[in-house]
Order: C-alpha cells, then structure tokens, then sequence
C-alpha cells in the first residue's frame, strides 16, 4: 500500500466532496419532519403494547393494582 502525502490526501477528499450530491433543504425538512412522526408513532406504538402487557400481567397474577 502506498503512502501518500496529508496534502496528497486533502486534495483527494475535497476531489470525492465534490462529487457527493447534498440534499436541498427542502429534502433535508421533509425528512426531518418524517423521522419526528415515526419517533411518535413508534412511541404511542411501544406505550400500547407496554400497557396491554402490564395489563395482562396484572389480570394474570392479581398484583400492581
């Protein structure tokens, strides 16, 4: 493997930034809002399941309440 130099090696990376396409801002909202609402949805999805098993949990063994 060949050894290349740090100014070899910054100008190879500025060289690949280059070709990365980055998001417009728009996209970059969208998808912001989009894992908010997912982060909510998993949220109220994980509080359901939780309290229908300590539901369970408490009808079963008759303790908690």
């Amino acid at each position: 493997m060949a050894k290349t130099s740090p100014a070899q090696f910054v100008r190879e990376v500025r060289r690949e930034i280059t070709k990365v396409t980055w998001p417009s801002r728009k996209e970059t909202v969208i998808s912001t809002w989009m894992v908010f609402l997912m982060v909510i949805v998993a949220s109220l999805f994980f509080l359901a399941v939780d309290q229908i098993i300590a539901f369970a949990v408490r009808l079963v063994f008759g303790i908690g309440g």
